[in-house]
């Protein structure tokens, strides 16, 4: 068996290879601490690296060594309680065993939790892997772009996880044979030429050092001959191309009523950072169209959609006849997957609600390959909830969620987008 080390340095004296390990072995802990971080970000820097705890038990490793056998006799200083043949009462629980109560110590030791930060890109590739737009289908294939890893043969340079044994190997016995045949093939002919002097009956003492000389150092170059060199090395190439799939477009629909507070506007908007980074970083190309609804709805660009002041009343179907209107008007979904997702507190004008019912039906829901509600509201539902559970029951490309508070945010955004997911109704 070959043992190949890659010691070359990293930049910045840092270990790349090891870091890849250390966060496939501890991906779970390292997910659970991104999931419960991002509830505590501010809007604005949802995009950014992040600092995350591991507790210290999680990242020991099991050890095996060699444990004293037999009868032993200690002698501990200080004994002047017991003798030879005693026996010690085991501690009751929470005595010695760090329960974390009681007053304070002046002895004793312990250990912080393991604190390891993580990059912008392993913090995304976190966030949102097993993601995916659900129910896409093939349409046209001209616009969405999706990057797929693909093996791409091999290459003289990598991360020694890459390192394939067998072209390395080969590539070293092919360096070995080019650079010892000749002198293989000459220290044959010489040992048949002292062969024959030693069996001559005259002998020719200094040919025969000048050989014996001569098959010394070449044995000893051949046997210098590195049996593995950075030349020989090859390692599994990757690289990412670009696959065309379908054209994709996602609706995003925020109410910015005067029912609407700062703090659930906040929500609002946490939600849709999260979707709109989900997208641009999974998928290449696709296009976003943000609408913005009070008693009026209006489409805006995205500086817009997250920022804008502007407040009013309440009539949903506002937003979604616009909706129903971009279609038509850019988006045929023949050739389009269309995707949408609604944000809420649930207010909305009481006869408003059944028109919504209407034109989800009837429109919206039949040109849509997913239709996502989001109300954000720690009231009781109201109407717009009662009107867009029913649709639920008898559409499967509509899905409803309630989110209460911000830690509610980043579960139900998974739920919804899980992959290979079945399009079902969720309701809270």
């Amino acid at each position: 068996m070959a043992h190949f080390i890659d010691r070359r340095l990293n930049g910045k004296k840092k270990s790349t290879v090891n870091r890849q390990k250390f966060i496939r072995r501890y991906k779970q802990q390292i997910k659970e601490a991104v999931s419960d971080a991002i509830s505590k970000r501010s809007v604005t820097d949802i995009d950014s690296g992040e600092s995350v705890s591991i507790p210290h038990k999680d990242i020991g490793e099991p050890m095996f060594h060699q444990g004293k056998g037999g009868v032993r006799n200690t002698v501990h200083p200080g004994n002047d309680q017991f003798s030879t043949g005693d026996k010690i009462k085991r501690p009751q629980s929470g005595q010695g065993g760090g329960a974390g109560e009681g007053d304070a110590s002046n002895q004793g030791e312990g250990s912080d939790e393991f604190v390891f930060s993580i990059s912008k890109d392993e913090y995304l590739d976190l966030l949102f892997e097993d993601l995916e737009l659900p129910n896409m289908q093939q349409t046209q294939l001209d616009r969405l772009v999706q990057m797929k890893t693909h093996r791409a043969g091999f290459c003289q340079d990598g991360v020694a996880s890459n390192i394939d044994i067998v072209r390395s190997l080969q590539g070293s016995l092919a360096r070995r044979v080019a650079m010892t045949a000749g002198k293989k093939r000459r220290l044959a002919e010489a040992e048949i030429e002292l062969a024959e002097l030693l069996a001559a009956p005259q002998r020719d003492e200094s040919i025969i050092a000048q050989l014996q000389n001569e098959i010394e150092s070449l044995k000893h170059k051949i046997a210098a001959t590195p049996f593995i060199d950075t030349f020989d090395l090859r390692f599994r190439n990757y690289e990412k191309r670009p696959e065309p799939t379908s054209k994709a477009v996602m609706f995003c629909l925020m109410d910015v009523s005067g029912s609407m507070d700062q703090a659930t506007k906040e929500m609002a908007k946490r939600f849709y950072i999260l979707l709109y980074m989900f997208l641009t970083r999974s998928y290449k190309n696709i296009e976003v169209v943000y609408i913005r609804h009070h008693t009026q709805a209006k489409e805006v660009d995205e500086q817009e959609f997250f920022y804008s002041q502007e407040t009013g009343g309440t009539i949903v179907s506002s937003a979604l006849k616009l909706m129903d209107e971009v279609i038509k008007k850019r988006y045929n979904s023949t050739e389009w997957n269309i995707y949408a997702a609604q944000a809420s507190d649930g207010d909305n004008w009481a006869d408003d609600s059944p028109n919504c019912t209407e034109i989800l039906k009837k429109q919206l829901l039949p040109a849509v390959r997913y239709y996502a509600y989001i109300e954000i509201t720690n009231r009781a539902h109201q109407s717009l909830w009662r009107e867009y559970e029913k649709i639920a029951k008898a559409h499967p490309n509509f899905a409803l969620q309630h989110i209460r508070s911000v830690e509610d945010i980043y579960p139900i955004f998974r739920e919804l987008f899980q992959k290979n997911k079945q399009i079902s109704k969720t309701v809270a």
